[in-house]
């Protein structure tokens, strides 16, 4: 395997009848996905998603990737093609759309009907070309392909892109269920054809690769949410991703079948409902669907709750279930039903929910303790199947954690792909594939951009530093009387605390060190007040620090007595 090196510098120019890929997300983490494909000047982007914050991101409702490389080209950019309708793969496309708005979409009819609500909300009218499996698109100089792919949430797509310089596949996230819910398998038989034409570069979901063998296929579920269901005295509630339309057609099959009534809890889980309803993905019997409302007045034993919040996030509907701030309140007898996997990182946040819901009374099932969820990510046994089918001259893993990304590129190896050929990466490094050989030659911008509230890209990593030392030791405000024009202190100092405590005797040090320092500042003629207040609070930060191991963030205030 070729590793990138971490001190790349920028790449030169695209040299003649090359190909050139840049990964701004995806790469090295489990989310914000997105591809820059450069051909004769001109750009494609392949998936444009978020990242969800971690725990130590507080205030950041999502993470984009970094658009500053394409900063004076956006009108370079032929289009943006999504492979599929998850978040991570299309909800940073409203923030790009924002630079330059009639960038054609090219997308499948459910991706495009998912984006299309997100637009809406945003205010903006897209440009939207539908395709389906086996069509072919024309964008600039770059030829696309469809092929059928099977994943966790209908019409998914990989994307071969053809031009002079060669031909790619990008799987986008794909498995190889034998037995879908909706019967639509992964075209192998157009792997087949690719392989056999020749491909020069296969850039390929990682998540799975560490996992052995293959993945057991979405029917094998049905008898375990089954058992749920005649097993649970009270209430079903079941948590997924808004996006996952074949486990919610599981749990609506199966309160059908158990005479339960099913209402869908949070905005983004009604919505995305409506749309796979309305567009035929998903199947509910007349009268089954209610407004939560009227759940009411059923019996326990007779109502299905379907909501958002499988992976911790705090303000979906779940965790403020378990933090009993949601009209939803959790008693005893029922079951809640972690329909998802564990999105890396956000383990600590989903077994914390699990607890809190579980002292409230609730039997909490999930993939640890039941067969109650399947990956949508293909596994090593699927990868190297995949591998022997396409031949690729080039690897690129892509979608994945580093340790994913290598497990990947060595299943890559064992297949036949010699060594120099797998290119592990991470996000902004470029690659340029000439003659059929991809080289890494340099990296761009690529920083996490976060997006707080109305504000993108405006919290820095210093902002987050700020706001953990809030968390962990609260703020302590430092109001100083001083002689008029002076460094002397007119009165003793005041502290007013919050979320901050110190006993008295770190207090009265912290007044004694200040006191020395203003003396010192007499000494030098400092008589400003931004240089005191600075002064000020730098020295009762030390002191505190010193006597009671905690560091507040300390804010000075320097009055005219």
């Amino acid at each position: 395997m070729h590793t990138a090196p971490r001190d790349l510098a920028r790449p030169p120019a695209a040299p003649p009848q090359s190909l050139r890929i840049t990964p701004l997300g995806g790469i090295g983490e489990i989310g914000r996905n997105m591809t820059v494909f450069e051909h004769e000047g001109r750009l494609l982007v392949v998936d444009c998603g978020v990242l969800f914050p971690e725990e130590s991101q507080p205030g950041i409702d999502v993470i984009l990737p970094d658009f500053t490389s394409l900063e004076g080209r956006l009108d370079d950019i032929e289009a943006i093609v999504l492979t599929h309708g998850h978040e991570d793969h299309i909800g940073g496309v409203p923030y790009l759309l924002r630079q330059r708005p009639d960038i054609p979409v090219v997308g499948s009819q459910l991706t495009l009907a998912f984006l299309s609500a997100k637009l809406t909300e945003h205010g903006i009218k897209p440009v939207l070309k539908r395709v389906e499996a086996e069509d072919r698109y024309t964008a600039g100089p770059f030829s696309l392909e469809f092929i059928a792919v099977n994943h966790s949430i209908p019409d998914g797509l990989a994307v071969v892109i053809r031009t002079a310089a060669g031909t790619v596949l990008h799987t986008g996230d794909f498995r190889m269920d034998q037995f879908p819910l909706d019967g639509r398998l992964t075209d192998l038989r157009a792997f087949g054809r690719l392989g056999d034409e020749g491909l020069d570069l296969l850039l390929v979901d990682s998540t799975n690769a560490e996992v052995p063998g293959f993945n057991i296929s979405e029917t094998e579920l049905t008898s375990a949410i089954d058992q749920v269901f005649a097993t649970t005295p009270g209430r079903v509630i079941v948590s997924s991703f808004a996006s996952h339309v074949h486990r919610i057609q599981q749990v609506l099959d199966a309160s059908h079948a158990g005479g339960r009534k099913v209402a869908f809890v949070g905005r983004s889980m009604v919505r995305n409902m409506r749309i796979a309803r309305e567009l035929g993905y998903l199947s509910v019997p007349r009268g089954l669907v209610i407004d939560y409302a009227k759940t009411r007045n059923l019996a326990p034993n007779k109502v299905t709750l379907i909501c958002t919040g499988s992976q911790g996030e705090p303000m979906a509907a779940l965790a403020r279930m378990a933090n009993e701030t949601h009209e939803v309140r959790i008693s005893d007898g029922d079951t809640v039903l972690l329909a998802s996997s564990l999105i890396p990182g956000n383990e600590s946040a989903i077994y914390g929910i699990i607890n809190k819901l579980t002292d409230l009374g609730a039997n909490v099932v999930h993939k640890g303790n039941a067969r109650v969820h399947v990956s949508g990510h293909a596994s090593a046994g699927e990868l190297v199947y995949c591998y022997n089918i396409l031949r690729p001259r080039n690897v690129m893993p892509v979608h994945g954690e580093p340790k994913h990304l290598r497990a990947n590129g060595a299943l890559a190896e064992r297949t036949g792909v010699p060594a120099d050929n797998v290119l592990i990466t991470r996000d902004g490094v470029v690659v340029d594939l000439v003659d059929g050989v991809a080289r890494i030659v340099g990296q761009v911008e690529h920083d996490l951009v976060f997006v707080d509230g109305q504000t993108v890209g405006h919290v820095t990593e210093n902002t987050l530093a700020d706001r953990r030392q809030l968390s962990a030791a609260g703020v302590l405000t430092v109001l100083a009387f001083l002689k008029s024009g002076t460094a002397e202190l007119a009165e003793p100092l005041e502290y007013l605390h919050r979320g901050s405590v110190h006993g008295q005797d770190s207090l009265d040090n912290a007044s004694r060190a200040v006191e020395k320092a203003l003396a010192d500042a007499t000494r030098k003629k400092t008589t400003e007040g931004e240089q005191l207040e600075e002064i000020i609070a730098k020295t009762v930060a030390r002191s505190l620090a010193r006597s009671s191991r905690r560091e507040p963030v300390v804010m000075a205030v320097v009055l005219d007595a």
